[in-house]
């Protein structure tokens, strides 16, 4: 089914989010065994079909360049033999997390004798939307797999085929282990009349909905959806240099922050730096970011330091670039750094690089973001990197999930009371 397949939209999304929850009723009874068996099956399934993935993915790539699409977006597009593996690598990975369906978090006896115990429990079913990345098909369908819940994927138009190939893989795997094949369903057409509905008219079928992109795709979710939304804006990540930081490491930091991959959320947008160290820092890493590429906007201070320095505007501040670009700013103290973070970050994820353990701590004390770092680039924002396997994506809200969401981020609670006999005088 396409894109320009006449589907009755209403039909096509009930039959999905009644199949889903089925699904999650089957999901959340099957045992840990299954659904490891099903994680493996899919990740050999995947590399079996690396091929047809492939293929798929080149035809996503043509047209994507017909359309004119961005660098960074064609770099989240691109699918490569080493991708596909590294998609593998990530199924298995989280098959081999600890079980988070059914786990004792928590265990307290109370007076009257009653034993209460916090137990973790599935959410139900999830309706995760993204764009251009097609690994998140694998990434989203092993972590709900993982936590048992039932998935609804709609990736964007761009990697259809590519996800399309990937979510065949993920069937396989769930038929191997004997689990419903709608346990990890993709919404067969590009036809934006799906979103809609999965947003504003599926709240008997659908728990909560993460979804994965750029600024206009998150505010649409966040102004229309009916269910929660585990989710965040954008990714304004900042890496501030204390005058105490060791030159070399502050460059290689701030490259690797900024340059790795310049498209994905926690790349660096803005660089600050203290005016203290200006003499001797400021010139090595402006010097490690141009020859890597990158094109650095200044404030007046930095623009005169370097000829190469575009001004900035006040526009830069608020700018999540995607692309090789970085704001450098200078600042008094980490009390200014903290200060602009706070008015100009997103609450996604900030870099302190220094050695004085005084202005360290209190960076990562006083700010409020989902990730802070120490002495470490911003790229490691990542639920591969904290060793979650995989992420869904990385939530700036506070309520329910916060940072990388991973499949312990997936599952709720509930409280189950053991007693003797006791009534309630």
């Amino acid at each position: 089914m396409n894109d320009t397949t006449h589907i009755d939209i209403p039909t096509l999304m009930d039959g999905i989010g009644h199949n889903a929850r089925s699904a999650a009723v089957a999901l959340a009874r099957s045992s840990a065994a299954q659904r490891y068996d099903a994680l493996v099956a899919a990740a050999a399934a995947i590399i079996g079909g690396q091929e047809e993935i492939l293929s798929a993915n080149a035809r996503d790539m043509q047209a994507a360049e017909t359309k004119g699409l961005a660098g960074s977006m064609l770099d989240r597009l691109l699918l490569d033999e080493s991708r596909v593996k590294a998609m593998a690598a990530g199924i298995h990975q989280v098959a081999e997390l600890a079980d988070p369906v059914g786990e004792i978090s928590d265990e307290w006896l109370r007076p009257n004798g009653l034993v209460i115990q916090r137990v973790r429990v599935p959410l139900g079913v999830i309706g995760i939307i993204y764009e251009s990345r097609p690994n998140v098909t694998a990434d989203a369908g092993a972590l709900c797999l993982k936590s048992g819940n039932a998935v609804i994927l709609r990736g964007g138009s761009e990697s259809f085929y590519s996800s399309t190939a990937i979510h065949a893989c993920m069937v396989q795997g769930l038929e191997h282990a004997k689990l419903p094949a709608e346990a990890i369903q993709m919404i067969p057409t590009t036809d934006r009349a799906a979103v809609g509905y999965l947003l504003s008219s599926m709240q008997s079928y659908v728990d909560v909905i993460v979804p994965r992109g750029g600024r206009s795709l998150i505010e649409r979710v966040q102004a229309d959806a009916r269910v929660p939304v585990i989710g965040h804006l954008e990714g304004l990540c900042h890496v501030y240099v204390h005058e105490s930081a060791a030159i070399d490491k502050a460059c290689d930091i701030v490259v690797n922050a900024k340059m790795r991959r310049t498209g994905i959320c926690g790349a660096a947008e803005t660089m600050l730096i203290d005016k203290g160290c200006l003499d001797t820092h400021l010139q090595p890493i402006l010097d490690a970011l141009i020859e890597a590429g990158c094109e650095v906007r200044g404030d007046e201070l930095i623009c005169a330091s370097d000829s190469r320095v575009k001004k900035a505007t006040d526009a830069d501040w608020d700018t999540e670039y995607l692309d090789a670009i970085i704001s450098v700013r200078a600042v008094d103290d980490v009390a200014q750094a903290i200060e602009h973070i706070e008015e100009h970050g997103s609450g996604h994820t900030e870099s302190i690089v220094a050695e004085d353990e005084e202005a360290t701590e209190r960076f990562l004390h006083d700010l409020d973001s989902a990730i802070l770092l120490h002495n470490a680039s911003t790229q490691f924002a990542d639920g591969g990197e904290f060793g979650m396997g995989a992420e869904i994506g990385i939530a700036t809200g506070k309520i329910h999930a916060r940072g990388p969401v991973g499949a312990e981020q997936l599952t709720s609670y509930k409280y189950v009371v053991r007693g003797t006999g006791q009534i309630r005088p």
